[in-house]
């Protein structure tokens, strides 16, 4: 298909290395232009490995200055340097130390992939094969090897020096140059090494781990904005004390250091002692973050923390186990957020966020399982299934096994797989040994089946035997490569909802393994029967998302309003609301009708009783503020999606239900903010969020009385959470004052880029036919960063991910002009070109003509030639011409 189609990789053709890599010493000479890295590899034939058998290390964009062996240089016919690597043809039968000096650019280097420069500081990304752009090497995750790092540098352009592990030693050199040696006696592969040099300034604390250790932390930033990582070293020294008593880890260097850079392509890495995060995940303070945003900081900076045990000291034994590690501390993620926030919302926020990204995974063109079996470039498998969906996988664990039993299974694999890389299987086996119980291939497919189960519900309610039967029959579609589907093991977590509102007891149930609240269902069809009951109950299945899939539950829309004021589970009170708005909104989206206004008032109803339920947080009530957001509905109605119509129903009933409420968003809205000063912790953060969302709600009426007092909310505003809240909901609701607001709140932030990052979101999102125009305007003007992965992804991003009326716009323009953005970023960047390619997937559901128009658009992008593997592997597999 294109001049950079890639062959497969296999899970299944997975063999370890012919050699071994024991110790790496570096010497980095940081420089502008060139810098050359001297490598020296204390190495040996594996067991096993035949004389003579050639020497393959990994390299790209290197220059090779000399190699040798043993101390011995090389001649030229004993080895050959390609564009992908270096090779030696004969390498000796026992243990050897290969020298090697290569020179690097990364001065050059708009990939950010290796080793780049960026805002003057020199800084690493080497996940998933970015230690080839730095040095040959046995660049794959299985090669495990201690590391010491020396790095020189000018002291006046690069006073920090930092890598990873504990520092051993500095001095000064002739001509104002200074180095800087560190050592990480943890072995770790390629992908984990880290370094940075700049001029930086930093704040500092220190942990006190559980064995009493003092371990130093430092955050460093850009100068001037250190003030700002305060949040960030409070959310990882509350990270560190958690681990230390959910799961008994404690850290094992001396120091823990995080430097925050304003390029990156991704969120955060958790490189061993040496976090390396995009800066929007650090830097924050009440003028410019908001309670999202510091909550996002909070996730993040627990997430790479927590990394340092699943993923460093334990990590994957190939790409094709990513799951292991990113599925595994997502999980560890969500548990302390839980924690330290509303478990409700939060677990509200992680099924939107799965439905929103996973499940659209799933069921398009790019659906894989949670461990893929081939892959062509692993980057484009930093997917929300491995991610989201792993995460979902190991709760179905802790659901089945219970929280005493999962933990005993962690600590085994703790225990057996310390300093080795590691796969599923073993993974697995350890909570399997751990409770003498076995998981069973149904569950074990979850890693190997893409796509999403739909479980379907019937019910028989028998009033003479006072027996009621529940019977659940699953089917998951079939998905690209995978055309028949084998039922999997799942946890449904249920209540049966009496006429009190009260969970009934019964006195027999059979058809399943039942503990406690939890049925283990694994068939293909699974009959539970429970006898004894008083009374026709209301199933509540599935409580707190149990497992991921979609339920079709044999319920009416009095059931599901019934079961949104009454379910003791805070998420199917929630989910029942969603599933009544979505029966307003999916028809009338199809164009089966006019919006059914009775309904739309009975589910206000059901809002208003929970804003005025005195038992729920502030947080909960805001969530169910929220309709269904329109790429939901757009899932929903799966074939011939009109998504212009989508947005127009969607704001009408937006509108409707403002008009019922109004009373009770009144008062909220009307309500004083917060006297004290900003905290961005749950007791604020709650009733902010009401506050702002009742706010938006009553603006989408379209009244100017109310949009005059969301205009007032934004030009009063103490802090960026209710400016932008203010601000969104103008825009959002095409009010007069967005223009001029949105123009204020430019002016004001221009300045500073993670602030002016959310205007340019609010640009690409703005629901107008002017959208499109006003989003390449700014792109094309000069204060425009294109080279700013950040930029980009709020700019294009907003508007393909956040305006699908716009950007699948009837004329295809909205299309033509991101496939153009994302042909320029392929030459620069491909990672991020790849990514932003996924805004596609979803091209299928829409109605013949824009289908058409976005198929047209990627076939002519796969016509440009010359793209990268990242970003001609999505193509291919977007197209379905594997």
């Amino acid at each position: 298909m294109s001049d950079n189609a890639s062959p497969f990789i296999y899970l299944k053709d997975y063999a370890p290395s012919a050699y071994v890599i024991d110790s790496v010493d570096l010497d980095v000479t940081i420089a502008p232009g060139t810098c050359r890295v001297a490598a020296r590899l204390a190495m040996a034939p594996r067991k096993g490995t035949a004389p003579g058998t050639p020497l393959v290390l990994d390299g790209e964009e290197l220059t090779l200055v000399s190699v040798s062996i043993d101390g011995k240089a090389l001649t030229k016919d004993a080895y050959e340097a390609s564009e992908n690597g270096l090779t030696i043809h004969t390498p000796p039968a026992a243990a050897f130390v290969l020298e090697t000096e290569v020179d690097i650019e990364p001065e050059e280097n708009t990939e950010l992939s290796g080793l780049y420069r960026s805002e003057g500081i020199w800084c690493t990304q080497c996940e998933a094969e970015g230690f080839r752009r730095i040095t040959y090497f046995l660049d794959r995750p299985d090669v495990m090897a201690t590391y010491s790092v020396r790095i020189t540098a000018d002291k006046a352009e690069a006073p920090v020096l930092l890598s990873n592990g504990n520092p051993r030693e500095t001095g000064e050199l002739p001509d104002g140059r200074h180095f800087a040696v560190w050592d990480d006696p943890h072995p770790k592969p390629a992908y984990l090494f880290a370094l940075v040099a700049g001029d930086l300034d930093k704040i500092s604390d220190s942990f006190t781990t559980a064995s009493g250790r003092t371990v130093d932390l430092n955050i460093y930033t850009e100068h001037g904005k250190a003030a700002r990582a305060d949040y960030a070293m409070d959310s990882l020294k509350r990270s560190m004390k958690w681990d230390e008593e959910r799961f008994g880890r404690e850290y094992d260097l001396d120091v823990f250091n995080i430097v925050a850079v304003s390029s990156f392509n991704a969120g955060a890495m958790e490189n061993k002692g040496l976090n390396i995060f995009n800066d929007r995940f650090i830097l924050a303070d009440p003028e410019s973050a908001t309670d999202a945003d510091y909550a996002d900081i909070e996730r993040v900076v627990a997430h790479e923390y927590f990394h340092n045990w699943t993923g460093n000291r334990i990590t994957c034994r190939d790409w094709f186990q990513l799951c292991l590690k990113e599925g595994l501390t997502v999980y560890r993620d969500q548990a302390f957020s839980a924690d330290m926030r509303s478990k409700a919302v939060n677990r509200i926020e992680d099924v939107r966020l799965l439905r929103q990204a996973q499940f659209a995974e799933d069921g398009g063109p790019l659906a894989h399982p949670v461990r893929p079996e081939k892959f062509r470039e692993i980057n484009n498998f930093y997917t929300a299934t491995v991610y989201n969906k792993g995460a979902e996988v190991v709760r179905m664990i802790a659901s089945l096994l219970g929280e005493d039993g999962f933990r005993a299974g962690m600590d085994l694999y703790f225990e057996r797989h310390d300093g080795e890389a590691t796969t599923v299987e073993a993974f697995l086996k350890s909570f399997e040994d751990a409770n003498k119980v076995s998981l069973g291939d149904a569950f074990y497919r979850w890693y190997a089946q893409a796509g999403t189960p739909r479980v379907t519900v019937t019910d028989h309610w028998d009033e003479a035997n006072r027996r009621y039967t529940l019977t659940l029959a699953q089917r998951t579609e079939p998905t690209p490569g995978q055309e028949t589907k084998q039922p999997l093991k799942m946890p449904m977590r249920f209540g049966l909802v009496g006429p009190n509102g009260a969970d009934m007891e019964w006195e027999r149930a059979r058809g399943a393994v039942i503990r406690g609240d939890v049925a283990e269902i694994e068939d293909e069809t699974t009959t539970l029967t429970f006898e004894g009951l008083s009374a026709r109950p209301v199933p509540s299945l599935f409580r707190g998302f149990s497992a991921p899939v979609t339920l079709d539950a044999p319920m009416n829309a009095d059931q599901r309003l019934f079961l949104a004021g009454h379910d003791r589970d805070p998420f199917n009170r929630w989910q029942a609301m969603q599933d009544v708005a979505s029966a307003i909104l999916v028809p009338a989206a199809r164009g089966d009708g006019p919006v059914d206004a009775d309904a739309v008032k009975a589910l206000a109803g059901a809002i208003e009783q929970t804003l005025r339920d005195a038992s729920l947080d502030a947080a909960f009530k805001a969530s169910c503020l929220a309709l269904p957001t329109e790429s939901s509905l757009a899932r929903t109605l799966a074939r011939n999606v009109d998504p212009e119509r989508v947005h127009q129903v969607r704001r009408d009933v937006l509108a409707m239900l403002g008009e019922q409420l109004r009373g009770v968003l009144g008062d909220l809205a009307d309500a004083a903010p917060a006297a004290d000063a900003y905290d961005p912790g749950a007791q604020q953060a709650g009733p902010r969020g009401l506050r702002n969302q009742a706010s938006s709600l009553l603006a989408a009426t379209g009244e100017p009385a109310d949009q005059d007092r969301t205009e007032r909310h934004y030009r009063d505003a103490g802090n960026m959470t209710d400016r932008m809240a203010a601000l969104g909901a103008l825009v959002a609701s095409n009010a007069p004052a967005a223009e001029s607001c949105m123009a204020d709140f430019h002016e004001r932030f221009c300045a500073d880029p993670l602030v002016l990052d959310k205007w340019l979101r609010l640009t690409g999102a703005t629901p107008s036919a002017a959208a499109l125009d006003r989003v390449k305007a700014v792109y094309d003007s000069a204060e425009f960063d294109r080279g700013n992965p950040n930029r980009l992804r709020s700019l294009i991003g907003g508007f393909a991910a956040g305006n699908q009326a716009q950007f699948a716009r009837a004329d295809g323009q909205g299309f033509a002009f991101v496939a153009d953005v994302i042909a320029w970023l392929d030459g620069r960047n491909p990672q991020l070109a790849s990514r932003l390619l996924t805004v596609f997937s979803d091209y299928g559901i829409y109605e013949s003509s824009r289908r058409a128009a976005a198929r047209q658009t990627l076939e002519s992008l796969t016509q440009k030639g010359g793209l990268s593997r990242d970003t001609n592997d999505i193509l291919v597999r977007m197209l379905g011409k594997e």
